[in-house]
């Protein structure tokens, strides 16, 4: 593979992580791998133990274990398969006997002994694997499980939104876990605090408060504040001065500083919060309480005189006696609850109730209409939030909980706690009053907690596998009460088919289980690192508003601003940012550099939206010296999602790059940041549209993205470990080590003409030669739309910005013939077509070349079996597969079926059923496969294909066995080479000194014979060439049954006939195309060569568009664009001209002046000497690569000293010449090298035509669209048209004939066949359906077509007003 350099302009300072990453460490926390633990060994724990409820048996789980996958990848693809693993479970069945184990205290018996145990293996059903590129092939087809956005388990505080009367507003708190119920508290208009269970009829929250076991003085404890008054010697009462308790309170009292005297504020006035707390600033700690304003409050504890006796109980509202005793009574403090503000005890106090009373009123909202119990009610309530088995809010929501509440539980506690709801209450109550703030649920962090998490695939394949082991034990359960416990195995309770039902309804039908969008390399990608707000427990596009669609602060450098689709989804479906990763909570982080005492260090870390808020993060394009500090004094950082100038000691954090903030698809956009955000989300979309080429070509303006993007996709083949190419062909390549002491031989075999989910072509090329060294990661083979490891989309052209003879109008697009001609934009679409053989009531079908009733011309394509030729050029209309069905009047008997076996008698009609090239198809085949049932004997195309895949292992064997035999006679030799011979092998004498010639003379075979001193090591090599020998035959062995084994295929199918079809499609009229900033359009017209305007030398532009198609789209990155790119194009024209004259030095000077600014480059140059700078230059003629990064991209300044370098206008303008007039333009005209993609919306996919085909079985109306062979419809504006010009003729062919006249469609056609000019219309079955719709509505309405010549009426049933 031959390595070219982009010129940066600036420096990447921190590498790309695996972009699929987030699916295989998602997918590998469920079933394990790598450094993750499994899941599954969890789940089945939390399930099992399964008892039989009578004491009887329990079925235990001991272990389990995932199979190996039946057939490889491409091979479930081939067969319509899912790719799956078996998993096998160790389950323990124990028999308890009558007799007991031991004896209680008292001799009760504590548990039942232990009769008989009883082990087995068993299958529990098939797990799909993921993919090594992160999908899943589900019935032969590739799909994604998509991550999905969803609020975290936990608490969440809001309010309704709507003030009440007085014009507060009323708070709400919501405890969500994982599983299990919901728990609401909301207040009312007249601050009485609710609480719902899954929202269901509100209750009082005394009641939670009394089934949770609190009492008044609990209550009081917990919820209220209390003011302790104190009597001073003097006989006054004191209180504490709480600035809070004070603020908004009008005085009715002097305000005096009980430790001076002093008074700080007279009777009437009001105290505000700024005050109050100034007041204690200044030292006031304790003031005087008059005993007026005792009155009406409540005793928080119990009043106890010095003698210990209760005076007064605690909940004792105090009234003017009260108040007037105090002071006579043997007390010197007491503790004081105000109504006012204390929600929770005003609430106990209206709604107050007993502990049963209140178990009983929660049993009867949640189960209405059963007799309630104290034991049912508690052990309901108990299993609502207290029980692992009901209830779960996951590590995730037990963090939430602790940081929002300053708790200190295990993360292992998934269960709510009575703190975690006395502690929600108490804030409610709080914001109720005004204290706090509510919660942004679409933030991806807040303060101390986040509030919406990504669910990843391995999430929910554990609530699927969950939900499968709990319907399996149910069905264990009924198993055991019917089960003989002294013979029963474990394998006769477990019904395997439960498990594998659930996760297969998962996968086929989630909305977040998706067909993979296929349709090139980074359409892949971009589905895989997708994030859905919808689906299964998220929202609804139809309710959701604008908060949730919009970009957030917390987005930053986590998810993608800019890509989301244009629809009704928008907002809702974003994609991750480049560097972000999800952690084990599911919370989305971005990673940062450290910056310690100003410096920016190379050290990186990861936060959440939680950790960032208090953080000082500063732009990845701060200025820094040398050694990483930061010059400036004041840096313009982030705190709290707010921008700031700090002093520079104060930054903690800086940005790695500045494209972290965007996804995949919006970094491959150059001079995005000059780009109008909708033109740059279209431009993201539609990159995933383009179409692979046959021919692919990298941009010469990228980003730099494009070889990062290309290997994540997993599209190239990359070696696994470094080594040397030992052989290569158009679908192997062999790599073998350099290594004496580990020798090892890695086999890659190459994708050619696959079908994609879009019908594009896969198709992979090699790019390594013969005896090149690799290391590990190289790029061994291109894929589809990737050269030399850049992703390649489109193709680089030379476009002129004009306006030509309005064939550009409207973003209409002008093409030279050149680009048709080269095939620039040619790409290979493959089409598959199945012929499915079943057996019949009447017989099995049959595939054959004797189709009768079918002309030779349309058999062309067919072997002697009627299967097509792998090379076939077919049209449409041609027969693929030739079949034919039995038919009879009636059904063939047993018996007859016999007889017809036995004497091959063939008297049955057979009909034609052949598969047919559908219309709007032609191309090549190049691939068949059949797949046979298993136990039939295989047909002589099957057994052809079969020989041709084992022929292909044998091969792929041998190239193998070749490398190992090769390198262990090479070891051998030198081993040999140089030592004395022991024994005699002619021509080697004992005693000779063996040299390479002599061994050159004998059988490589025959030098295991030589008998040397060190025979030790030879007799170990010999035996390590002899194990990796048989291990490489033993796993083609297996491949070779893999091949030569039947396919399991659906009840009745005898086999399956795939046939694939190769379409190529040239640029044409109609077709879309595309640049990289939204700038889209269709092709208007395919303008000879000679005819475009062209340059001053003589040179033809390739593409022309509309000017005006810039200024409104606000897409000026797209000019940008062009104008580095034609300094790209010409710098590289340049160069290959001084290649051609031999101008080395000048070539030499050339290339330093270019890469000047790139460090990196020039550092390597520096490194080369002239002889390799002349042929770095040579992959440079078509143009020197530049990448102009995110945010980060060359300046104009920098463009235009390219520009000059180049040899042209700084403008980026050129001048002009008209083809056709050969006259210069006006003016000079922007021209450049723009890179342009080909979308997969192809005129030919869209093109159709119909003259009859399938018509309604109502309406007789021809059925619409191309998928039904439809016609267009001639819709009611339609009619209005030809109306309008009186077509009378034409209007009344298009309601009849043309439409749903059954009768006059007959007549016309047999006027047709005669020659006759007169035609004669029907009725439409419209009509007829309008009046059979009348008669359902018990209305006869009869058509009287002779009604004007009637004069007497009196005999029709008519319904005549007045009467």
């Amino acid at each position: 593979m031959s390595e070219f350099h982009r010129l940066y302009f600036d420096e990447l300072l921190f590498d790309f992580p695996d972009l699929v990453k987030v699916q295989k460490d998602s997918y590998a926390s469920f079933v394990g791998g790598g450094d993750a633990v499994s899941s599954i060994n969890d789940i089945f724990a939390s399930v099992f133990p399964v008892n039989d409820g009578y004491g009887r048996a329990s079925l235990e789980f001991v272990s389990c274990r995932m199979g190996e996958p039946k057939h490889d990848e491409y091979g479930c693809v081939e067969r319509g398969i899912t790719y799956s693993a078996p998993l096998r479970a160790i389950l323990r069945l124990v028999v308890f006997g009558d007799e007991t184990s031991g004896e209680g205290g008292e001799g009760v018996s504590t548990e039942p002994a232990v009769k008989d145990v009883r082990e087995q293996e068993i299958y529990m059903g098939d797990i799909p694997i993921m993919s090594k590129n992160g999908t899943f092939i589900i019935n032969g087809v590739e799909r994604v499980v998509v991550s999905q956005m969803h609020r975290a388990p936990g608490v969440f505080f809001d309010n309704d939104k709507a003030r009440s009367i007085s014009g507060k507003l009323n708070y709400i708190a919501r405890i969500i876990p994982y599983r299990g119920s919901w728990l609401d508290f909301e207040f009312d208009a007249k601050d009485v605090l609710y609480f719902r269970i899954d929202k269901k009829r509100k209750l009082p929250v005394t009641l939670l408060l009394r089934a949770l076991g609190l009492s008044n003085k609990d209550i009081f404890a917990q919820f209220c504040e209390v003011s302790e008054c104190r009597l001073t010697k003097d006989g006054k009462w004191t209180v504490c001065f709480v600035p809070e308790r004070f603020k908004g309170v009008r005085l009715q009292y002097d305000l005096i500083n009980a430790e001076t005297g002093e008074l700080v504020l007279a009777k009437g006035n009001r105290i505000s919060i700024v005050l109050a707390r100034n007041l204690y600033a200044k030292g006031l700690r304790y003031c005087y309480m008059d005993l007026e304003v005792m009155k009406d409050m409540y005793l928080a504890d119990d009043l106890v005189s010095a003698k210990g006796e209760v005076l007064l109980p605690h909940g004792t509202r105090l009234t003017k006696e009260h108040v007037a005793k105090l002071e006579f009574l043997d007390v010197d403090s007491i503790k004081l609850v105000e109504l006012k503000g204390n929600y929770i005890f005003s609430t106990v106090l209206q709604y107050d109730c007993s502990y049963e009373e209140a178990m009983l009123s929660i049993y009867r909202v949640i189960r209405p209409g059963e007799i309630p119990s104290i034991e049912s009610a508690e052990k309901l309530f108990e299993s609502l939030f207290f029980s692992p088995e009901r209830y779960d809010l996951l590590n995730v929501g037990r963090i939430r909980l602790n940081a929002k509440f300053n708790l200190s539980h295990d993360e292992s506690l998934t269960v709510l706690t009575k703190e975690d709801i006395f502690c929600t209450v108490r804030e409610l109550a709080l914001l109720q009053r005004e204290v706090g703030d509510v919660d942004d649920i679409d933030h991806l962090g807040n303060s101390a907690l986040g509030l919406r998490r990504v669910r990843s695939v391995g999430e929910f394949m554990d609530n699927q596998f969950r939900i499968g082991l709990v319907r399996m034990a149910k069905v264990i359960v009924e198993n055991m009460a019917t089960a003989d416990f002294d013979t029963v195995m474990p394998c006769e309770m477990i019904n395997s088919k439960i498990l594998g039902a659930v996760i297969r309804e998962f996968f086929m039908s989630s909305a977040l289980s998706q067909f993979m969008d296929q349709t090139n390399p980074l359409s892949e990608i971009t589905h895989k690192r997708r994030i859905s707000a919808l689906g299964p427990g998220g929202l609804n596009r139809g309710r959701a508003g604008f908060e949730v669609r919009d970009v957030h602060t917390t987005h930053y450098g986590r998810i993608c601003a800019t890509e989301t689709p244009e629809g009704a989804t928008i907002g809702l479906i974003n994609s991750l940012a480049i560097y972000a990763k999800i952690n084990k909570y599911g919370f989305i982080e971005t990673p940062y550099r450290y910056v310690r005492d100003g410096r920016v260090t190379d050290e990186v870390t990861y936060l959440s939206a939680i950790d960032e808020i208090k953080a000082n993060i500063c732009q990845a394009s701060v200025r820094v010296d040398e050694e990483g500090y930061i010059l400036d004094d004041l840096v313009y950082c982030r705190r709290n999602y707010e921008n700031v100038f700090i002093p520079r000691s104060e930054v903690q954090f800086a940005d790695v790059s500045a494209k972290q903030i965007v996804s995949v698809a919006a970094s491959l956009i150059p001079f995005l940041e000059n780009d109008d955000a909708n033109r740059a989300l279209m431009g993201s979309n539609m990159q995933r549209q383009a179409v692979p080429l046959i021919v692919p070509e990298a941009p010469l303006v990228g980003t730099g993205m494009e070889g990062y993007v290309a290997r994540g996709s997993g599209a190239v083949i990359v070696a696994k470990r470094a080594g040397i190419v030992q052989y290569i062909d158009a679908r192997n390549i062999v790599v073998a080590s350099e290594s004496k002491d580990d020798f090892w031989i890695d086999s890659y075999t190459l994708c050619k003409f696959r079908k994609s989910n879009h019908n594009t072509c896969i198709h992979q090329r090699c790019v390594v030669y013969q005896g090149q060294r690799v290391k590990k990661g190289d790029i061994l083979a291109d894929g589809p739309a990737i050269q030399q490891g850049e992703l390649a989309l489109g193709r680089n052209l030379v476009v002129a910005f004009l306006s030509w003879r309005g064939y550009n109008f409207e973003d209409s697009v002008v093409i030279s013939s050149n680009v048709v001609r080269d095939d620039l934009f040619t790409s290979v679409h493959l089409e598959g077509f199945e012929c499915v053989v079943r057996d019949t009531r009447l017989g099995p079908e049959e595939i054959t070349r004797d189709v009768s009733g079918v002309a030779e011309e349309f058999l062309h394509c067919l072997d002697e079996f009627g299967i097509a030729c792998v090379g076939a050029n077919v049209e449409a209309g041609d027969v693929l597969v030739g079949k034919v069905t039995p038919k009879s009047s009636s059904p063939v008997t047993p018996e007859e079926k016999l007889l017809r076996a036995i004497f091959g008698e063939k008297a049955i009609d057979v009909k034609d059923s052949s598969l047919y090239l559908p219309p709007g198809v032609s191309g090549c085949v190049v691939d068949v496969k059949v797949l046979q049932r298993r136990g039939i004997e295989k047909v002589g195309r099957a057994l052809l294909i079969e020989k041709q895949a084992i022929d292909a292992e044998k091969a792929r064997r041998d190239h193998e066995l070749a490398v190992l035999t090769n390198y262990i006679y090479s070891l051998l030799k030198e081993m040999l080479v140089g030592k004395v011979a022991l024994n005699t092998l002619a021509p080697i004498s004992k005693g000779d000194l063996i040299t390479g010639e002599a061994l050159e003379k004998i059988d490589r075979e025959s030098w295991w014979k030589l008998s040397v001193d060190e025979i030790s090591s030879i007799k170990l090599l010999r035996q390590r060439f002899v194990d990796r020998f048989d291990e490489i035959n033993k796993t083609y062995e297996e491949n070779f049954e893999k091949i030569r084994g039947d396919d399991d295929l659906a009840q009745g199918v005898l086999m399956v006939v795939k046939v694939f079809v190769a379409v190529k499609h040239t640029l044409q009229p109609g077709d879309k195309m595309s640049g990289r900033h939204g700038n889209k359009g269709v092709i208007s017209r395919i303008v000879p060569a000679e005819d475009m305007p062209y340059l001053a030398d003589g040179t033809p532009v390739d593409i022309i568009l509309n000017p005006l198609g810039v200024p409104s789209r606000m897409n000026v990155g797209q000019i940008l664009e062009t104008h580095l790119g034609w300094a790209a194009y010409n710098l590289g024209k340049k160069i290959s001209k001084l290649l051609d004259e031999g101008n080395y030095s000048e070539v030499k000077s050339l290339i330093l002046e270019i890469y000047k600014n790139d460090r990196k480059m020039m550092a390597r140059l520096k490194r080369m000497t002239d002889t390799e700078i002349v042929e770095y230059s040579r992959s440079l003629r078509r143009g020197v690569p530049v990448a102009a990064s995110v945010f980060e991209g060359p300046k104009t300044d920098e463009i235009e000293r390219l520009l000059v370098l180049a040899g042209k206008d700084p403008s980026g303008q050129e001048v002009l010449y008209d083809g056709v007039t050969g006259e210069k333009f006006d003016r000079k005209v922007t021209v450049g090298c723009k890179y342009m993609l080909k979308l997969h919306h192809l005129v030919n996919d869209k093109i159709h035509a119909r003259s009859i085909g399938s018509y309604s079985l109502i309406t007789q109306q021809p059925l619409g669209g191309k998928s039904h062979f439809g016609g267009q419809r001639f819709g009611e504006m339609e009619c209005w048209a030809l109306q309008a010009y009186g077509a009378t003729f034409a209007l009344q062919e298009m309601l009849t004939i043309k439409s749903d006249d059954v009768v006059g469609r007959v007549n016309v056609y047999d006027s047709i066949v005669r020659g006759d000019n007169d035609f004669y219309y029907g009725v439409p079955e419209s009509f007829n359906v309008m009046m059979n719709e009348l008669r359902a509505l018990c209305l006869n309405v009869e058509f009287c077509s002779d009604l004007e010549r009637k004069e007497d009426f009196s005999d029709l049933p008519l319904a005549v007003s007045g009467r």
